[in-house]
């Protein structure tokens, strides 16, 4: 039984990270989408950098608070069966509170040896902290939540930082905002199982459809 301070995970699943850059991308489409070729000059465009950028930042951080959050509840829970575990008073208490932190097809699967090494692995830890904490690999996830968040806005924003023609930023902004939804849509229908082309078109109509919600809606 690996330590309860170990989660398990690596710093960030390929899903997770998907969900973070579509996070961000979303958020910086609610900026560049709502600015309008026709009226908007060079002092709505400045506005609207620094609106993207400083609202993907500031969720970036709050994402990556979450992060930690996750991760600091995931490591109590492990703590909690470890210290129930050793707690029990008979085989049959122990083999509960196996099965009570298990998924159910996992608990259904195992058997009462299997159980009882479950239960000698807890018994024969020796550095079980005093409490739950947050390690290094933790940190290093909320850094990855927030770098993902913040970088998905980038290539979106780039065009206004070096064209100096509104209406061809704004194309090709939104060129570059459709190619991100395609490429993360076919990632994830791989990683799913699905129709990776399927899913690539599915998540452009998704993003769009969130982009179109979240500006009528004045976010």
């Amino acid at each position: 039984m690996s330590n309860p301070g170990d989660t398990g995970k690596r710093v960030l699943e390929p899903i997770e990270r998907l969900s973070e850059i579509l996070f961000g991308l979303i958020m910086v489409l609610t900026f560049t989408g709502s600015l309008s070729v026709a009226t908007a000059d060079h002092v709505e465009v400045r506005k609207m950098l620094i609106g993207a950028l400083g609202c993907n930042v500031a969720w970036g951080i709050i994402d990556a608070i979450m992060y930690l959050m996750a991760a600091l509840s995931e490591r109590a829970r492990n703590h909690r069966a470890v210290s129930a575990i050793r707690a029990a008073r008979s085989d049959a208490a122990a083999h509960a509170v196996i099965r009570d932190h298990l998924p159910t097809l996992a608990a259904e699967a195992l058997r009462s040896e299997d159980l009882d090494r479950i239960r000698k692995a807890a018994l024969d830890l020796r550095d079980l902290p005093p409490r739950p904490r947050l390690k290094v690999d933790d940190w290093r996830g909320a850094l990855g939540v927030f770098l993902l968040v913040f970088a998905s806005t980038l290539p979106v924003v780039v065009p206004f930082m070096v064209m100096t023609e509104i209406g061809p930023a704004v194309r090709t902004s939104n060129a570059i905002a459709i190619a991100m939804l395609a490429v993360i849509g076919h990632a994830y229908g791989r990683l799913a199982g699905l129709w990776p082309m399927g899913m690539a078109a599915a998540m452009v109509i998704l993003g769009v459809v969130l982009v179109a919600i979240t500006i009528a809606l004045g976010g």
